[in-house]
């Protein structure tokens, strides 16, 4: 029992990131109240499933929103008032990069104490809760490796091995997927946990302690990996994936959405919400919905446009034209640029002119959603108004603690697994009617964001977009495009589709116009990874070089292993 205790001492700051919950409450203010009827790993489990989804602010904003959120052309900064042009991440900055790897790198240690206390022989032994770790250790990696490329994994969660070598995305794939096998033979037909203390229940955040529910997230895990690693270099092990996967259940109805409820009590510090950052820091740390997003549910009359953005505020803007400087040769570009991005969405404004001024008045701007486009640069930044500009939904940004409510995390989505269905079929890879997968895809995402039945109905009855009519590509590209508008508020997953699929075609085309955009260290090219922290050469250097000689410099443009 003493040894027990020990080592449940080393889960502290894990407890403390679901403190919310009453078992966590009475852990921590009667921490020598355990008896051996009271230990179980479930006190454990939320902690980890927290600092992986919704660390605290620090990386939460360094991370998904300066660099993923962006990457994936669901947010973008740079408008006049905000701290950054859109630039920023696109340009390589440590200080920014390093909160990024540290947090995901870090994660390791939580995961790896977890598993050693669960698995066969550990202290807290639980087969149940070892096939659990074993998927989140899934979801994990595959967030990792597809930020970064080569990451230690094999050597990774070994104690005793300090500079732990890093392994192939082949190799860390293949064994991921091993993995979310291994877990679902566990699981099998067991639908708890257990029973008394070992109950898991409440404590899940993903899946309500629901093992059926967890074997279905783990094999839509499973399809989507080897999807995603079809065609590459060594990827023997991916079509036999696929095939199995689409022969067992994914994540397909309502009820199976694993998404990760806010908790709007727990602190910043512990457990991050996009309002820790829009409301704490005042306009400048804002941002507005990027132009591609707003573009495919605009012009496909999608009806989570008004759930995913808000309408512009409108109003006069005025620009005016400098007085010195590179821009007063630009002026009259970075204007009309402003009025096309508003003509092409159909805005309706009076105009005015003078030599050195116009004038814009929006009058009705409640009709209008207008997003802002990716990666403005700062000669342009005193043009983009944040007036004329969505800014994301207000259930995305609300601030904690006042009784609002805040969209949760997404961990896994039934919309994905039928898209994944649906994409496996069109790839001949199984048999079976991909438009009913991709429909049921495109229904489930709409229920996600409370589209009502109706309106979804009425969009896959008349929208082009909810038809795959075409040629394998052109359907593939519809498939793409869903997931990504799908992926909304979950970034790493989006940038991720982007890179994979090259669609939405325009966001992987990078930019080229450097009079209006942001070239950065790409100089223009789409971002392949993020460069790894300055940790991984201070701590394990030789083995960084190692990876590095391998996969191809350091540098944001390196594709990865996967990418098209």
């Amino acid at each position: 029992m003493k040894k027990i205790l020990k080592n449940i001492s080393l889960f502290f700051a894990l407890i403390m990131l679901g403190s919310s919950c009453s078992d966590f409450d009475e852990i921590n203010v009667k921490p020598d109240a355990f008896n051996s009827d009271e230990v179980s790993a479930k006190f454990f489990l939320t902690g980890i499933q927290i600092k992986l989804y919704a660390p605290d602010r620090y990386p939460y904003w360094r991370a998904q929103l300066i660099h993923a959120d962006r990457y994936a052309g669901h947010f973008t900064f740079g408008f006049n008032g905000s701290w950054w042009d859109d630039g920023l991440g696109y340009s390589y900055n440590s200080g920014y990069t390093d909160a990024a790897y540290d947090w995901l790198d870090g994660y390791v240690s939580g995961l790896s104490v977890y598993l050693n206390f669960v698995k066969e022989g550990g202290d807290l032994e639980n087969q149940n809760y070892y096939a659990i770790g074993l998927i989140m250790k899934g979801l994990y990696y595959q967030m990792y490796t597809d930020t970064f490329g080569m990451v230690p994994y094999s050597e990774a969660l070994n104690p005793d091995i300090i500079t732990p070598k890093y392994d192939s995305q082949a190799q860390i794939y293949e064994g991921v997927i091993n993995e979310l096998d291994e877990a679902m033979t566990i699981i099998g037909d067991q639908t708890t946990t257990g029973t008394g203390v070992e109950l898991l229940g409440e404590n899940d955040l993903f899946c309500g302690g629901d093992l059926q529910k967890w074997k279905k997230l783990a094999n839509t895990l499973k399809l989507r990996m080897a999807l995603r690693a079809m065609g590459a270099s060594g990827a023997t092990f991916a079509q036999t994936a696929v095939q199995e996967a689409m022969q067992a259940d994914v994540l397909t109805t309502e009820s199976d959405n694993a998404l990760m409820e806010k908790d709007t009590d727990i602190s910043q510090w512990s457990n991050a919400a996009y309002g820790d950052v829009w409301w704490n820091f005042g306009t400048g740390s804002n941002w507005t919905v990027g132009k591609t997003l707003i573009d495919y549910l605009r012009k496909n009359n999608d009806p989570r446009l008004e759930k995913y953005a808000q309408p512009i505020d409108g109003g006069t803007v005025t620009f005016t034209r400098p007085t010195e400087g590179d821009n007063i040769a630009l002026f009259d570009k970075h204007v009309n640029f402003i009025l096309q991005t508003l003509d092409d969405q159909d805005v309706d404004y009076s105009k005015t002119e003078t030599a050195d001024q116009v004038t814009i008045t929006i009058s009705d701007a409640k009709s209008f959603y207008v997003g802002q486009p990716t990666r403005l640069n700062g000669k342009i930044y005193p043009y983009v108004s944040e007036q004329l500009f969505s800014r994301p939904a207000e259930i995305v940004i609300n601030p904690k603690n006042q009784g609002k409510e805040i969209f949760p995390e997404v961990v896994m989505t039934a919309a994905e697994g039928n898209f994944l269905k649906a994409e496996a079929i069109v790839k001949g890879l199984a048999s079976g009617d991909a438009q009913t997968y991709y429909q049921e895809g495109i229904r489930q995402a709409m229920k996600m964001w409370s589209v009502d039945d109706a309106a979804i109905d009425t969009f896959i009855a008349t929208e082009a977009m909810a038809q795959l009519n075409g040629s394998s590509e052109e359907n593939l590209m519809k498939i793409s495009v869903q997931r990504w508008i799908a992926d909304y508020t979950d970034g790493f997953e989006a940038w991720a589709v982007v890179r994979d699929t090259g669609y939405p075609s325009e966001l992987a085309a990078g930019v080229s116009d450097f009079d209006i955009f942001a070239g950065g260290t790409l100089n223009g090219a789409y971002p392949q990874r993020m460069r790894y922290g300055t940790a991984a050469y201070n701590t394990n250097g030789d083995n960084t070089n190692a990876a590095i000689s391998e996969q191809g410099a350091d540098v944001q443009a390196t594709k990865l292993w996967w990418a098209k």
